[in-house]
């Protein structure tokens, strides 16, 4: 018997001794740490989001005296996302046609507040997805875009400039002519930050804080009093606002009414998008080059993989995402730019970070967490909050916290999963 109270392996069993090392019985930290976030999945982002709600409610609760799930319930059906809830039988009218009617579960008649609220939501999700994959995408290559703001406003720019110009160009054509316009300057701009880290090490971070800044005051002058962009309207002449894009450049309503920004086509250009991200990580070579780059550089450059190529690939894509938001956003239901505008964009470009991150750079996570902000976003609007409830103009405020909660705890997501790691011990744990 040995002094463990075991017999050892008999000869020839193929299970000869082993010295036992560190690495023999047992994964590194790092290996452990690996392993959990992995097998996290849905539940890390998940558990994320209720920590950051709760903490939110104790603040709701602590500061006003109000009932947090009664102001969580307000907002949910401000948002509009009960819409789904309120299953029913209808006939609606088929998109695009005037009297063709089908059945359909829910009530998409211009009567129903959730459908209109709903309607905004998903105007609201389809920038913050394509920002937020624009943030996934460099993230995928090792690489933290944080200029979505800028790609997002040059291709916001670019599209109410194409836009409103060539009045004669069919439709179609000119919608598509704006977009792929948007979409190049998003990925030119982005891939300055590229070029500049490929070439001699420029952290993107800093590159492209500094393009944010450029686009910014790019905007205010083409669009400012005496600006080369600025309307030239009749009466125009005083407002810091850019002309209307031309009718055959706006994006058709498929739901809603259009003078109140029914929900455009973009919503599934965006979708699609989600599919696109998707298919170029896991399906092509590009992505797998990414992937690589984004693991170790090194490793990839042994493997004859071109990590300045890659990292210059990554920006170029991730701005044409954000480009694309812009250019949607211009198209879709805003149809001009104003100088306020060139500053508001920096909240779709900041929100698309903690997309991403709350997302675990995912498709499906991407799309599910810009549908959370989204719908925080709407539901915390001073026409669907009910002051008795909560008050509207702290409700803001409220969405910014929650925001950055979910921003925290995302990024201490190790500390979540050793959470759950102690919990399951202790279940296994004897009595």
């Amino acid at each position: 018997m040995s002094e463990a109270g075991g017999t050892p392996p008999p000869e020839g069993s193929g299970k000869a001794e082993r010295p036992v090392t560190g690495g023999d019985y047992a994964p590194s930290v790092a290996a452990r740490v690996a392993a959990r976030q992995k097998a996290g999945g849905a539940v890390v982002p998940l558990l994320t989001t209720i920590f950051a709600f709760l903490i939110g409610g104790l603040v709701v609760l602590v500061t006003t005296g109000k009932n947090p799930l009664r102001t969580y319930q307000a907002i949910f059906e401000g948002s509009g996302l009960n819409w789904f809830l309120q299953v029913g039988s209808y006939e609606v009218t088929v998109p695009f046609t005037d009297s063709t009617k089908m059945w359909f579960p829910w009530d998409t008649s211009f009567d129903s507040v959730a459908a209109a609220n709903l309607q905004q939501t998903l105007i609201a999700w389809v920038p913050l997805v394509l920002a937020g994959l624009a943030v996934a995408f460099a993230f995928r290559c090792g690489m933290f875009n944080i200029g979505g703001q800028g790609q997002y406003l040059l291709g916001a720019i670019t599209a109410v400039w194409i836009g409103s110009e060539f009045p004669g160009m069919p439709g179609g054509l000119h919608i598509l002519f704006a977009m792929l316009a948007g979409v190049a300057m998003g990925a030119l701009w982005a891939g300055i930050a590229g070029v500049l880290k490929a070439t001699v090490g420029a952290h993107e971070v800093i590159s492209t804080i500094m393009l944010n800044w450029i686009a910014i005051w790019m905007g205010a002058f083409l669009f400012g009093l005496g600006g080369p962009l600025q309307n030239d309207q009749p009466g125009g002449e005083s407002v810091p606002v850019s002309n209307d894009i031309v009718e055959g450049a706006k994006l058709k309503v498929f739901w809603g009414e259009a003078l109140l920004q029914g929900l455009h086509v973009g919503f599934f250009i965006a979708a699609a998008m989600l599919v696109v991200y998707w298919i170029t990580l896991n399906r092509t070579t590009l992505g797998y080059e990414v992937r690589a780059v984004g693991f170790s550089p090194e490793a990839a450059r042994y493997g004859g993989i071109s990590v300045k190529r890659n990292y210059f690939l990554a920006m170029a894509i991730s701005g044409a995402f954000a480009g694309l938001g812009g250019a949607l956003d211009i198209l879709g239901w805003q149809h001009r730019i104003n100088t306020n505008d060139v500053l508001i964009s920096s909240q779709v470009a900041f929100v698309g970070i903690a997309v991403a991150l709350l997302g675990r750079n995912t498709a499906v996570g991407v799309g599910l967490a810009g549908l959370l902000f989204a719908g925080l976003t709407t539901g915390t609007s001073t026409r669907n909050l009910d002051p008795e409830i909560f008050r509207p103009e702290l409700a803001q405020n409220l969405t910014l916290l929650i925001q950055g909660l979910v921003v925290l705890f995302v990024g201490a997501d190790v500390l979540i999963l050793w959470f759950l790691h102690k919990l399951r011990l202790r279940r296994r744990a004897p009595t």
